[in-house]
């Protein structure tokens, strides 16, 4: 789809020194817009078409090299206990991405001010959006169908309003109230102070429930005369509102330095709950049955139905630019020759995290590279483990080759999953109930056995979690099963963060990778279940074994198993490479928990990113983070 513009003004924002009206092509793959150039709003809020096109600058917000593209996918939330970032620079400081992994960042880093300052274009359009579209005079004039498109799109602008919001406060807390045009708040408050995150949060929550009664659900967009595509729709609409509710709910650090929840918590779960149960109740979503084919076949494949709905939000790419696309597949994944950064590496002890018949693992973790000649693969030590959900040889539909020069794939960012609602509900049941409720097993179950390739409907006495589990021991259960399910997502560090577990987590992640390099004991947790008994580090290989020349592209491409110990000589047929090796592997361990892995982060500063110092110089009153 070729980029069309619609170009008003130059207009000045709040937080950054300004932004031009500008309605990029749009991230949404299947919006079909038209070109529209040098016109005011008078004329593109005057029909359903005009306006589809400047909710299509919203939704390109989205992506591109600072959006959900590369920098706020995997830039901003690596170094957890699942993944890492980077490797390079021997924990010495480079003033961009590394910082920002280990958490070094300072305010002058290279990469913050442009995603901070997208999110905030984002919000400005939507704001247009949300100011024009109600004054138009088909909006409460036209014909039924008219109507309820606009209204659709006005719901469409509130809840991604609240999305680049969310995205902005989950990074850097605290910000300006922005829930009008730039030329209107102008004139009243050009140079605005922060806004306490959770005043903007209960903005954000009444929104989105005004949008629920605007947007249709999944099956109705047919009946308002819209195109089956990408665009939002009530399930979303309602996953987003139940997500920044737990958040709203959960802990954060404050401007005094120190972690805080509100009070009055529970009720912010409850919404989340009834959010999350009404989408469940209203079976418009389900799980694909397969794990590895909702990743594999929908997600790389670029598939264009989703026919259980489980993709319920996704920032999609398109152009093969910077502007407009990902670099999913390029950034992360696995290598071809020398081709891909492979920039993010799940941590060993993440990997001994999933059981052996967990078919999640095989998807999370690539442990292979491609060879040259594009079809064979090659398996990489334990510290070269690459995330694995978006990867070059899986993306079809267009298939690019693998000698292919650009950086984009046009793979698209997952923001918000059906099994994510059903984690979300679990979690809410537990902590309203003081318990886990049979509808929190029955969610929490659901998601379990479709990772290990189960009925997802049929109760599993192997696979399901043990009945009678205590509030707190369904918790930690729910705090495993949610990395398990949504690792390398981009969820997992500021769900630790919401729960004041991020500290444990890094502090135990680092004992655990240094156990795994002495093959000493085993992986201990305080804040979650941990892994299965028999991923003992007394027992695991310090060799693996792939099979030469496979094009294989899970477990079986290696010749012995991960979970007992090593053959004493190489197997027919097959090459080496050393895993928990007693020298070179085992110091490469170390040297992933001592020099690289989260070396900077300090509780009461690393929560939070901060506020560039580029945002700051153009507005005076924008006070920095804690211990920045």
């Amino acid at each position: 789809m070729n980029s069309k513009y619609f170009n008003k003004s130059t207009i000045k924002t709040m937080t950054v020194s300004a932004c031009a009206l500008l309605v990029l092509g749009s991230c949404k793959k299947f919006l079909d817009q038209q070109p529209i150039t040098e016109v005011g709003p008078e004329i593109v809020f005057n029909d359903v078409s005009s306006t589809r096109n400047a909710l299509a600058g919203v939704y390109s917000r989205l992506t591109g090299d600072q959006g959900y593209g590369i920098r706020l996918s995997l830039y901003y939330t690596v170094d957890t206990d699942e993944t890492q970032g980077p490797t390079g620079n021997n924990g010495t400081s480079d003033g961009e991405r590394r910082d920002i992994a280990r958490y070094g960042a300072t305010p002058l880093n290279s990469q913050l001010f442009n995603p901070f300052s997208q999110l905030f274009q984002g919000i400005e359009y939507a704001n247009i959006c949300i100011d024009k579209i109600p004054k138009m005079d088909m909006y409460s004039g036209g014909s039924d169908q008219q109507k309820k498109q606009l209204q659709r799109m006005l719901g469409e602008a509130l809840t991604l309003r609240a999305q680049f919001y969310f995205e902005a406060i989950k990074n850097w807390g605290d910000l300006p109230a922005h829930f009008q045009p730039a030329y209107l708040q102008a004139s009243t408050d050009p140079l605005p102070f922060k806004t306490d995150r959770d005043t903007l949060y209960n903005h954000l929550l009444a929104d989105l429930k005004t949008a629920e009664d605007l947007v249709p659900w999944r099956d109705e967009i047919a009946g308002i005369g819209d195109a089956i595509d990408e665009r939002i729709t009530k399930g979303t609409v309602k996953g987003v509102r139940a997500r920044i509710a737990l958040f709203r709910g959960g802990f954060s650090l404050r401007s005094n330095g120190t972690m805080q929840r509100g009070p009055n918590y529970l009720d912010y779960y409850k919404i989340a709950k009834d959010e999350c149960n009404d989408i469940i109740t209203s079976g418009k979503h389900s799980l694909n049955p397969s794990y590895r084919g909702l990743w594999k076949d929908q997600v790389n494949a670029h598939a264009v139905t989703d026919p259980n709905g489980e993709l319920m939000f996704q920032a999609s790419g398109i152009g093969n630019s910077g502007t407009a696309d990902t670099k999913l597949g390029y950034y992360n994944g696995p290598q071809f020759g020398s081709a891909g950064n492979k920039a993010i590496n799940i941590l060993p002890s993440y990997f001994y995290l999933f059981d052996s018949t967990d078919l999640r693992r095989d998807v999370t973790c690539c442990y292979y590279n491609i060879n040259t000649d594009g079809t064979t693969k090659a398996g990489t030590a334990i510290t070269a483990i690459n995330d694995g959900k978006y990867r070059r040889d899986w993306a079809t539909n267009p298939s690019y080759p693998l000698t292919f020069t650009l950086q984009y794939f046009s793979l698209k960012w997952q923001i918000l999953r059906y099994s994510d609602v059903l984690l979300m509900y679990a979690e809410a049941e537990n902590e309203l109930n003081a318990g886990p409720s049979a509808s929190a097993y029955d969610a929490i179950n659901q998601v379990r056995r479709r990772g290990y390739g189960k009925s997802i409907t049929t109760v599993d006495p192997i696979v399901d979690l043990p009945a009678g589990l205590n509030k707190d021991n369904f918790f930690k259960a729910l705090v495993r099963e949610r990395s398990l399910e949504l690792g390398s997502e981009g969820v997992r560090k500021f769900d630790l963060i919401r729960w004041n577990k991020l500290k444990d987590a890094i502090t135990e992640t680092k004992a655990n990778l240094t156990s795994m390099a002495n093959l000493t004991g085993t992986n201990t947790y305080s804040y979650m279940l941990g892994g299965p008994s028999y991923a003992t580090n007394s027992t695991l290989p310090i060799s693996m074994y792939f099979k030469t020349g496979t094009t294989l592209d899970d477990k079986s491409l290696y010749a012995n198993s991960f979970y007992t110990t090593a053959p004493t000589s190489t197997p027919a047929g097959t090459t080496k490479v050393t895993w928990l090796g007693v020298a070179g592997t085992a110091n490469a361990i170390i040297a992933t928990s001592q020099i690289r892995f989260a070396t900077n982060f300090m509780t009461g500063k690393g929560e939070l990113l901060p506020i560039p110092q580029n945002a700051r110089d153009a507005n005076k009153n924008l006070t920095q983070n804690p211990n920045y």
